[in-house]
């Protein structure tokens, strides 16, 4: 949202990356993302059951929640990989008040869509399905924050037909994570891969309800890692998806995405209208984090700055030089080009202005916005930064502590 108090320097359309917005209304069921036509230039922690403060461990260890399994031996490790965490993938029903909501990204797709089927209405009330998975014996399910996110009630039905009401204990729309609660013990649980090591090439499995079909299997491979979200073009999240081309349809939202040795690397979410082969998937590692959170105080926090930035290229500078809009002149040509900062913010406390071009943080160089969007959600809120900016020329240093990303921000 436009604030009249912001602090601007030339009017033009703006790339704003989640350093400044959160994220965007829910949805239920399978997120579709749409071609962009504009170009774009965006480790965490294992659960593990613990009364500690800290929000995780370090990415060495595995998590004490889910159990570690014996390398498969089998030749058809897709079989293998199916039997040993099929069990635990679960469909979620979920249900909701209907309420009329603006259409996703202005193309005429309303962001009520739920996942197998244009959600069914009786009354007032619609109904989707998402698919999720048991990360705890005690029932405790990863899944989609758009599968869930402001549902009067959630069904969750297990691969054995048993049908089991769910608690919500938590969503997060920044990076689209929920987990929620049933009451039952002794449940099959996945196993947790590392996401931090994936490579394109690697096999990946995909496990799901697309269309309703019930745990259907897809084949494919990672194709790539850490596509921003500006990348895949959903700008209000905070993630680094991993890419595949298994196939990924509506309904497969929540559902794990599995290597070859059936370790979950990453939670199915979104996929590009009209494409093929291109899938998108929240890694593992970030999911986990998030879902510890939520699970120990129902919310996550996202360490923020208060800024809306482009990466500078030569080109840009030429253009911007040019504009008649602007007093401020540009002496570098390379970095990250600070365009606006919100009012109260940590970034304007510490001085930085719209104009500033970011060189270096923490002694990291820093030629893309991607790069301060990578530093900045990999930090809790309170982390100490050291930015070099060059500002008409000369270069100054600033000290900022993050903020917690303001509830308006977030959608």
């Amino acid at each position: 949202m436009k604030r009249t108090t912001d602090k601007v320097f030339w009017q033009q359309p703006l790339t704003y990356l989640l350093i400044l917005a959160g994220a965007g209304g829910a949805l239920l069921g399978q997120r579709i993302i749409f071609p962009q036509t504009t170009s774009s230039s965006e480790n965490s922690t294992q659960i593990v059951q613990s009364s500690s403060n800290s929000y995780g461990t370090s990415k060495s260890e595995k998590s004490n929640w889910l159990p570690v399994r014996a390398p498969i031996s089998n030749g058809n490790f897709i079989v293998d990989a199916v039997q040993k965490v099929g069990p635990a993938v679960v469909r979620i029903n979920a249900s909701r008040t209907f309420s009329q909501r603006p259409n996703m990204f202005g193309r005429g797709i309303p962001e009520d869509f739920y996942g197998y089927e244009p959600p069914s209405r009786s009354g007032p009330v619609e109904q989707g399905t998402g698919s999720g998975f048991i990360i705890s014996s005690d029932g405790k399910i990863l899944t989609n924050a758009h599968v869930v996110e402001g549902s009067t009630t959630v069904e969750v039905v297990l691969k054995d037909g048993r049908r089991l009401q769910g608690r919500v204990l938590g969503t997060d729309s920044v990076t689209d994570v929920a987990v929620i609660k049933i009451d039952a013990n002794n449940l099959p649980t996945v196993t947790v891969g590392d996401s931090n090591n994936l490579q394109p090439g690697e096999w990946a499995i995909a496990i799901g309800n697309p269309l309703g079909l019930d745990n259907s299997v897809t084949v494919g491979i990672i194709s790539a890692t850490g596509r921003s979200s500006s990348d895949v073009g959903v700008p209000d999240k905070r993630v680094g998806f991993i890419q595949t081309d298994a196939a990924i349809n509506p309904g497969n939202s929540g559902g794990p995405l599995l290597n070859q040795n059936g370790e979950v690397v990453g939670i199915n979410t979104a996929i590009i209208d009209g494409a093929q082969g291109l899938g998108f998937a929240i890694p593992i590692n970030n999911a986990q984090q998030i879902a510890q959170q939520l699970i120990k105080g129902g919310k996550a926090e996202h360490a923020y700055l208060g800024i809306a930035m482009q990466t500078l290229t030569p080109e840009l500078k030429q253009e911007l030089d040019r504009s008649l809009n602007t007093n401020v002149r540009l002496f570098r040509d390379r970095g990250v080009l600070i365009m606006q900062v919100v009012p109260g913010s940590p970034a304007d406390r510490s001085g930085l202005q719209p104009g500033d071009v970011i060189q270096r943080i923490d002694n990291q160089t820093i030629t893309e916005s991607e790069n301060v969007q990578q530093i900045v959600q990999n930090k809790t809120v309170g982390s100490l930064l050291e930015l070099e900016v060059n500002r008409n020329g000369q270069n100054l240093s600033f000290q900022l502590r993050t903020g917690n990303l303001p509830s308006r921000l977030r959608g």
